[in-house]
């Protein structure tokens, strides 16, 4: 059920575009068609067609140049996208310090293995503790709850294990992932 609601929002977003398009045009044709109407004798027509829709389709077909003119020029003369994509990787603390589960759980196994090529070498085992402390934080973190919350509905009980983790930290993260309301 939420799935295909979800699916269904998602549709109506894709297809909103085309929609603005369609309101944007249709809108501004209207409003400005008043101004201009008087130069138009709607008895007149060209190849059967009266005027009126000749005037009509022209300032709708100017209203609809102008606005894709200005997503050009937002697009290829200024670039604004790129900042804002810019800035929008930088809002996303997923890209700059939480960790999802699923990457948490890869890291956590590399580690390990970075671990065991090398126990007595000092720099990695400082790189490594890091990192076991970055994950330990993530554990806390909502998402890594929900995420184990999911996940036992989905594999079983046991799943996932995190080897890494403390038993503290494991418990923790089990008590919320049991407390947490699945929508």
């Amino acid at each position: 059920m939420k799935k295909s609601v979800m699916r269904q929002y998602w549709r109506i977003q894709q297809s909103q575009t085309l929609i603005s398009m369609v309101f944007w045009t249709s809108t501004l044709t209207l409003l400005i068609w008043p101004y201009v109407s008087w130069r138009i004798d709607p008895a007149e027509s060209l190849i059967g067609i009266p005027m009126t829709y000749w005037g009509l389709g022209g300032i709708g077909m100017g209203v609809l140049l102008a606005v894709l003119a200005i997503g050009w020029a937002y697009d290829v003369s200024l670039g604004l996208w790129r900042e804002h994509l810019t800035i929008v990787q930088e809002r996303n603390p997923f890209t700059t310090y939480k960790i999802n589960v699923p990457f948490g759980m890869i890291l956590a196994q590399t580690n390990a293995i970075l671990r065991r090529m090398d126990p007595e070498d000092e720099e990695i085992r400082r790189h490594c503790d890091f990192v076991d402390r970055w994950l330990e934080w993530n554990s806390k973190q909502e998402i890594w709850a929900r995420t184990v919350s999911s996940l036992h509905n989905i594999v079983g009980e046991d799943d996932p294990f995190f080897f890494n983790l403390s038993e503290d930290a494991r418990a923790e993260l089990v008590k919320s992932s049991e407390d947490i309301q699945d929508f």
